[in-house]
């Protein structure tokens, strides 16, 4: 890992700062527990091959971490942008088909990496001035606030459910009370605390099925899905067509996340080790997944507020989560016991998390002094809030752009065009000074 002579002086563990054994475990094992049940849900919605899924979001965690000198404290995991293609896919060309579309996904990282690396990123800064990232930053968090609602409330047969949003908010104040009144290195663990405490009372409410976990072998090999082994992949241009294209979309909610790790560890990662890194990084991610029968990835929002809440910010508890997640993948029990977490348990954790994330932008508001007496300000936040939280996504086709997206790039051109003052702004100003 490249170390660096800046600390962060808010934070417990600093960006390239390692912690003793015992503490480095439970703080991995704390990030893999926050990006565990979303990671795993894509590819059981989708109808992949779960242990893959966490093998794969591994793996390309540390290769992620390698390309960006182990500067950025990320998890790549399952992205859920790409759901409904692959839906699509596998009920014709099958996995395959979803190859070569991940395939062109990390390609499409790739390509503009290059770009950006030719052309540099000074223009990041232009594009993307604090009345712009701090709403994008809080639409994160809050657009995933309905994901959260409904792990909360909702049970499998698709009904409201009173035990599940009793365990929630008990998982909830829990976590929040770990987080407020414990000490010493338990007040760096309280996510996963909170999850374990969440399971018992699950346990409790007789909504944990535990025939899976008894069910499952102790070891067990991913089913793994690689090119000219298991399958003999040929060109399926309707799936690259319907999948690449998404790549800009999760692109700019990268940005975005990238946009927040700065924030928390009060540095510039656009500009060290550079955006053309740290897209490469999640670029050849996806592409490692294609290779071993995962889903594209992306990074995680939910180990970014693990970041936010815990102020430990190393990247050697990422690399530790990483590694984890590839044992767990080959562990049959511990992965069924981990899948077996209700679902209201992941609910609570994530009214958290989530909302952590839309407190960040807040802050990047506040911090920067927005003026929102300026109607400048007013219209580019509100768009960006109202577009991005309500989700007024775009459907061309089989396409479809999410409601960040749009905002995103509906934000940024309003940055860009919009002038400073208003007519009468300039009219009111020069009544003022007459």
């Amino acid at each position: 890992m490249t170390k660096s002579t800046y600390r962060n002086p808010d934070a417990v563990l600093d960006v390239n700062e390692r912690p003793t054994t015992g503490k480095w475990i439970g703080l991995s094992i704390q990030h893999m527990f926050a990006m565990f049940g979303s990671t795993v849900l894509v590819p059981i919605l989708v109808g992949l091959n779960p242990g893959i899924a966490l093998f794969s979001s591994g793996v390309g965690t540390l290769m992620y971490l390698l390309i960006t000198k182990g500067k950025i404290p990320a998890y790549m995991g399952s992205s859920f942008s790409f759901i409904v293609p692959m839906l699509a896919l596998m009920k014709t060309t099958g996995y395959p088909g979803i190859a070569q579309g991940t395939m062109a996904v990390g390609a499409v990282y790739l390509i503009v990496s290059v770009l950006v690396s030719l052309i540099g990123s000074g223009w990041i800064d232009k594009a993307l001035p604090p009345i712009v990232v701090g709403p994008i930053v809080m639409v994160i968090g809050l657009s995933l606030a309905g994901t959260a609602a409904k792990q909360a409330t909702i049970n499998a047969a698709g009904n409201y459910d009173l035990k599940f949003f009793a365990v929630a908010i008990l998982t909830l104040l829990i976590t929040i009370a770990f987080n407020m009144y414990l000490k010493g290195f338990m007040s760096l663990i309280p996510v996963l605390l909170g999850i374990v405490s969440g399971y018992i009372i699950a346990v409790l409410f007789g909504i944990v099925d535990f025939q899976p976990v008894l069910n499952a072998p102790w070891f067990k090999v991913p089913d793994f899905q690689v090119p000219f082994v298991t399958y003999k992949p040929g060109l399926y241009w309707g799936a690259i067509l319907s999948m690449a294209p998404i790549a800009f979309v999760t692109m700019t909610e990268h940005m975005g996340h990238i946009m927040v790790l700065n924030k928390l560890t009060k540095r510039n990662f656009f500009k060290n080790p550079g955006l053309h890194r740290t897209l490469a990084g999640d670029g050849t991610a996806s592409i490692i997944a294609a290779f071993v029968g995962g889903p594209p990835v992306t990074s995680y929002g939910e180990n970014i507020g693990v970041l936010a809440i815990t102020k430990v910010h190393s990247v050697w508890v990422l690399g530790g989560a990483a590694f984890f997640a590839i044992i767990f993948g080959f562990i049959g029990k511990l992965s069924a016991l981990i899948q077996s977490i209700p679902a209201p348990v992941i609910g609570g954790i994530s009214f958290l998390l989530f909302g952590v994330i839309a407190s960040s932008g807040l802050r990047v508001l506040i911090d920067n002094q927005v003026d929102f007496d300026k109607k400048r300000n007013l219209m580019i936040g509100s768009s960006i809030l109202v577009i991005g939280i309500g989700n007024a996504y775009l459907q061309l086709g089989q396409y479809q752009f999410s409601g960040l997206a749009i905002a995103t790039v509906l934000g940024i051109a309003m940055n860009l065009i919009l002038p400073q003052k208003s007519k009468s702004e300039i009219e009111l100003e020069a009544q003022q000074n007459d």
